[in-house]
């Protein structure tokens, strides 16, 4: 893997913008910051890891390049020309210039977001394998050390979520719910850790935890029963007036197989996103003191410090119980479409 450094301006020609600073953190990127480097002449170099970028050009098809390129400002491939949008719509994201205008162009670029989704599903892959591998040598002893905690909340997993809400059709499920868990819960972990391999923020990521929530929606509707769909249009329990001639009920029991869903993506994304900026909104606070005087930074710093080390720890904490949360509700509601005919 290589690393770049980058030129930027000097030090002292910099203001602190602290919008700038907590959104760029949690904000997905082209490439992977690694740190920031002050030269003796006070400007600064910004060493990253390059990802591949790969757009369609609105003229010239598809083309791949290194993010590395966009780093300097505006990178002109083929006669294409490519940079990171300021428009305050679409900050950080890539846009092609077409006759002086920022457009948005088909993009499937590995950005850090998605090399942090590979990370976590290289990880996971490599710890059940190993675990699978470990039941084939040995069928009737259990495995020590992390593969045995690993064992345990699959247990928990199985036993505490998939069998108590979903019934007697839970191993039909259990499959997505185990993947999903140990998937959210990883990315939650990383998500953590301030240096490569960790730091991106993907579950505080909206368009992350939409698949997510559309993967679980195909669950519970797509594989429902004859029986819950009857009770979402007919409502038996309702009053007929209540149907007729205004579908009032049925409408709103409609509406409620989309908020399930929905309820399952704005929970994770935004918890996990809160997080993340509690945290940096502490850090902050020791650059806003800081440049009104030494002394002041330094004591806002101390505060700041212990009250970010609270946080990261109620972070842990945080992880495993937004993982839990996601896969306990989608249990549920595959529960609940599960009905069965009396």
């Amino acid at each position: 893997m290589m690393l770049t450094v980058t030129g930027g301006v000097m030090a002292s020609e910099e203001s602190f913008e602290p919008g700038k600073f907590i959104f760029g953190h949690t904000r997905n990127a082209y490439g992977w910051h690694i740190t920031t480097l002050t030269k003796e002449n006070g400007e600064k170099q910004h060493v990253s890891i390059p990802l591949p970028v790969i757009v369609k050009s609105a003229n010239n098809g598809w083309m791949f390049f290194s993010s590395e390129h966009l780093e300097e400002g505006s990178y002109v491939c083929d006669g294409a020309e490519f940079r990171l949008s300021e428009d305050p719509t679409m900050v950080g994201r890539l846009v092609e210039v077409v006759d002086g205008e920022e457009v948005r162009p088909w993009d499937l670029s590995i950005t850090k977001d998605v090399m942090e989704v590979l990370i976590a599903a290289g990880f996971l892959l490599i710890v059940f394998f190993s675990l699978t591998r470990h039941y084939k040598r040995n069928p009737m002893k259990a495995p020590g050390g992390f593969l045995g905690c690993i064992e345990v909340v699959v247990l928990f997993i199985v036993n505490e979520v998939c069998k108590p809400c979903i019934g007697k059709d839970y191993k039909r499920y259990t499959p997505y719910l185990l993947t999903v868990f140990f998937f959210i819960w990883t990315l939650n972990l990383l998500g953590m850790i301030p240096i490569f391999p960790g730091g991106a923020n993907v579950t505080g990521n909206l368009a992350v935890t939409m698949v997510l929530a559309s993967v679980s929606f195909v669950f519970i509707n797509v594989f429902a029963s004859k029986e819950y769909w009857k009770d979402i249009f007919l409502v038996p329990a309702s009053p007929m007036w209540l149907k007729v001639p205004v579908p009032i009920m049925p409408l709103l029991e409609f509406v409620g197989v989309f908020t399930k869903p929905l309820a399952l993506m704005i929970r994770l994304f935004a918890n996990i996103l809160a997080g993340h900026i509690i945290e940096l909104v502490f850090m902050v606070l020791i650059f806003i003191f800081g440049m009104k005087s030494q002394s002041m930074g330094a004591g806002v710093g101390v505060f700041s410090v212990l009250f970010a080390f609270f946080m990261q720890v109620l972070e842990v904490l945080l992880a495993s119980i937004q993982a839990y949360v996601f896969t306990l509700l989608s249990a549920v509601f595959i529960g609940l479409s599960k009905v069965e005919s009396e």
